[in-house]
C-alpha cells in the first residue's frame, strides 16, 4: 500500500474514524484503525457497536489495506509538520514520512478486522446536519446509563406526520426536542439509538446546513454525514410512553429568566458534593423561589425573582438535574409547571401553546425531610 495525502486532511480523518476505535479489547485490531487503499482511501473505526467510515482525499500509487493503533497513528500525524504525509507499507511494517520526519511502525492484519454491517434500508430521513447536532444536545443529557433497562440507554427516533421527535428518558427526568421535517419521509416510523452513537454523531456533524441522510435498517442505523458514515446497532424493546409520562395537570405556572435561574442554584449549590449530598429545597412564593440547602458543611440560601405565584409550595430536587435540564432550554425565558411537591416540574420555552412544544423538560422531585 503506497499514498500520500496532506497533513491535516489525514489527521482530521484519523480524529474522525478513532471516534469508534475501541479504548481497550481482547482483540488488538479493534483498537486500530482500517485503512484501505483503492482508487479512495478510507478509514475505519469499529468497537463491535459502532463503526465510523470515512473517506479522506489521498494520491493512491499502490492499493492495499492494514489496520494500524489509532491511538499511536494519531499521535504521529499530529506531531508532523503540515506538509504532505507519504504512507507506504512492506506487508506489516509501515514507513511514514513527513518533511524531515520518518516513522517506521508495526501494523496488524486486516484479516482480524471485522466488517461493518451492512443496512438494509426500509425507512430513511433527512435533515441539515446543524439541526440534527441540536436535537441531540438538547436531549442527550437525559439518557439512561441503566444497564438493567437497555433500551433507556438510547434515545427514540419518532417520525409522525413529517415531524421529527427526539426523546430521551432515565427515569428521573424526560427531555423532547422537536422539528418539522423540510423534506417528510412519506410514512410514520421510529427506532432507538444507542446514546453513545449519538454522542459521536453530534462531534461529526458540523454546524452547516448540509444533509445528514438517516436510514434505519432492521439491526442497524446509519448515518451519513458528507463523506463520513456511522453504523450503530438500534436497541431493541418497548421505549416508555411519553406521552402518557408527561403530566398536564400543573396547577402552578412560573416564568423565570433562565440565567437569573441558574445562578442562584449554583450559588446554594456550592455546599452540595458527592460526598455531602443535599436535595435543592424550594419554596414557590409570589414573585420568588427561595432555595435552600444544608450539608454537614454548612448552610445556604438565595432567592430568584419569577413570575407567578406558587403558594408556598415546597418542593425538593436534584440540582445536578434541574440544572441540566435548565442548560440546554434554547430561550432567555422559561415556563416552569408544577402540581404538588410529589409531581413533576415541566419546564418549556415561555408562550409556546401546549402540545406544540419543540422543547420540553420534565424533571421529577425529590422527597424532602421534614425540617
Amino acid at each position: 500500500m503506497k499514498f500520500s495525502c496532506e497533513k491535516a486532511l489525514l489527521q482530521a480523518a484519523i480524529s474522525t474514524s478513532s471516534r469508534a476505535a475501541a479504548a481497550k479489547s481482547s482483540i488488538p485490531a479493534l483498537e486500530g484503525i482500517l485503512l484501505e487503499a483503492d482508487s479512495e482511501l478510507r478509514l475505519t473505526g469499529y468497537n463491535l457497536e459502532t463503526g465510523i467510515r470515512t473517506v479522506v482525499p489521498a494520491q493512491v500509487g499502490e492499493g492495499g489495506s492494514l489496520v494500524l493503533s489509532s491511538r499511536l497513528f494519531g499521535d504521529i500525524i499530529r506531531r508532523l509538520p503540515d506538509d504532505m504525509v507519504t504512507f507506504s507499507s512492506d506487508g506489516l511494517t509501515v514507513h511514514i514520512q513527513c518533511g524531515t520526519s520518518e516513522f517506521n511502525i508495526q501494523g496488524i492484519d486486516p484479516e482480524e478486522f471485522p466488517e461493518l454491517p451492512s443496512v438494509e434500508p426500509q425507512n430513511t430521513l433527512e435533515l441539515s446536519q446543524s439541526l440534527l447536532s441540536d436535537m441531540i444536545s438538547r436531549t442527550l443529557f437525559a439518557i439512561s446509563d441503566n444497564e438493567s433497562r437497555p433500551i433507556l440507554t438510547g434515545s427514540l427516533f419518532e417520525i409522525t406526520g413529517g415531524t421529527l421527535t427526539i426523546v430521551s428518558v432515565d427515569g428521573q427526568r424526560l427531555a423532547i426536542r422537536r422539528e418539522k421535517l423540510e423534506k417528510a419521509p412519506g410514512k410514520n416510523f421510529s427506532f432507538v439509538v444507542p446514546g453513545a452513537a449519538l454522542n459521536e454523531v453530534r462531534g461529526i456533524c458540523a454546524d452547516t446546513d448540509e444533509i445528514v441522510s438517516v436510514t434505519a435498517g432492521a439491526r442497524h442505523i446509519l448515518f451519513r454525514v458528507g463523506s463520513t458514515l456511522l453504523v450503530t446497532r438500534r436497541l431493541e424493546g418497548e421505549f416508555l410512553d411519553y406521552r402518557q409520562a408527561i403530566n398536564r395537570k400543573s396547577t402552578i405556572e412560573l416564568t423565570a429568566d433562565i440565567r437569573q435561574l441558574m445562578a442562584s442554584i449554583d450559588r446554594v449549590s456550592l455546599i452540595i458534593s458527592e460526598k455531602f449530598k443535599s436535595p435543592l429545597r424550594c419554596t414557590i412564593g409570589d414573585g420568588s423561589i427561595f432555595f435552600t440547602t444544608r450539608t454537614a458543611i454548612g448552610d445556604a440560601a438565595d432567592q430568584c425573582p419569577v413570575t407567578g405565584d406558587g403558594g408556598g409550595l415546597k418542593i425538593g430536587f436534584n440540582n445536578r438535574l434541574l440544572m441540566d435540564a435548565l442548560k440546554v432550554v434554547p430561550t432567555d425565558t422559561a415556563t416552569l409547571k408544577l402540581g404538588t411537591a410529589s409531581s413533576p416540574c415541566i419546564i418549556v420555552p415561555t408562550g409556546v401553546p401546549e402540545g406544540e412544544e419543540s422543547f420540553l423538560f420534565m424533571v421529577l422531585p425529590v422527597r424532602l425531610s421534614a425540617g
